[in-house]
């Protein structure tokens, strides 16, 4: 099955940057149909995309800018916001403008409808696939997974330790892996992520008693704070004044217990501070998984996936 990659992964590649290096590559390009990459520079008037090839211009229009956008279904906003980014095509055709040069005509709908006949549909529950993450909202991330199609990943689906908005976990443009967790009546995909992140005694077992280590206290309760330790691992420290949510803390491990998959906290400084989200630490190289169980093998509680 071949491989479509989120758009912006090619662009500086050393093979999308030699078809760009000369009139002669780019019609080499349109004869063998060859996906490519460039940045796009305008979005006129009429909405038609204006990119930039390098040794000439090409241009995407309205109706070959996206699925959907002739029927209606796709808001032209998603043309509009593509300026100043790397945008996928074919290239269709040539033409000669009103000054008599030449440019090429480009087709990023072509690629999207490949893609979704060749990769994307082929796609099954359970599949670890390579993802770009395009926006945030509140409610989770949408993720480019193919030629600038994007699947949601809702917030829950993100790790284990609840988060109070995406931008603390990932980063606008930010490479992730990704596994697909359904498709809608309409074929769109939604992915899940948490599942990659380990399950509670491989987090676990990177801390040891005694240890005071950094966290983020993610929520206040009447009968504790919870502290995130890793996006897949919380403890639970003691009541302590004047601690907010959303602050970084030093905690003292004071006992790991797989059978509860507790880990008891002491709050030893707590302090505001602003630091980018921290690398994502991924458990699994496979291409593929039907189940996953984050549970200990000692816990009663069970919090598994199936997939």
């Amino acid at each position: 099955m071949f491989k479509y990659l989120p758009e912006g992964k090619l662009v500086n590649t050393k093979e999308n940057i030699r078809w760009l290096k000369s009139p002669d590559t780019i019609r080499d390009a349109y004869k063998s149909g060859k996906i490519l990459e460039a940045r796009v520079i305008l979005c006129d008037n009429d909405h038609n995309l204006h990119v930039d090839l390098g040794c000439m211009s090409g241009i995407i229009p309205r109706e070959e800018g996206a699925i959907g956008i002739s029927e209606g279904t796709t808001r032209d906003i998603a043309l509009i916001s593509k300026v100043g980014k790397p945008v996928c095509f074919v290239i269709t055709d040539f033409a000669f403008d009103d000054y008599g040069d030449l440019y090429a005509i480009l087709s990023r709908k072509k690629v999207q409808e490949e893609c979704i006949e060749n990769y994307i549909s082929q796609l099954a529950s359970g599949d670890i696939i390579d993802a770009r993450i395009s926006h945030m909202e509140p409610f989770g991330v949408f993720a480019d997974i193919g030629a600038g199609i994007n699947a949601l990943l809702p917030i829950d689906g993100i790790s284990v330790s609840r988060i109070p908005h995406p931008n603390v976990r990932f980063t606008p443009n930010q490479d992730i892996r990704a596994i697909v967790k359904s498709r809608d009546e309409l074929g769109r995909i939604v992915l899940s992520h948490k599942e990659l992140l380990g399950t509670w005694e491989e987090n676990a077992s990177r801390f040891s008693v005694g240890e005071t280590v950094p966290g983020i206290v993610r929520s206040t309760e009447k009968y504790g704070i919870f502290v995130e330790l890793a996006p897949n691992l919380a403890g639970l420290a003691e009541l302590t004044e004047d601690v907010q949510a959303g602050q970084n803390t030093a905690v003292y491990i004071k006992s790991i217990i797989p059978e509860r998959m507790k880990i008891k906290l002491i709050i030893v400084d707590c302090f505001d501070a602003t630091y980018p989200p921290q690398k994502l630490n991924y458990f699994t190289e496979e291409n593929h998984i039907s189940y996953w169980r984050y549970s200990p093998v000692t816990s009663e509680k069970i919090i598994e996936s199936f997939f």
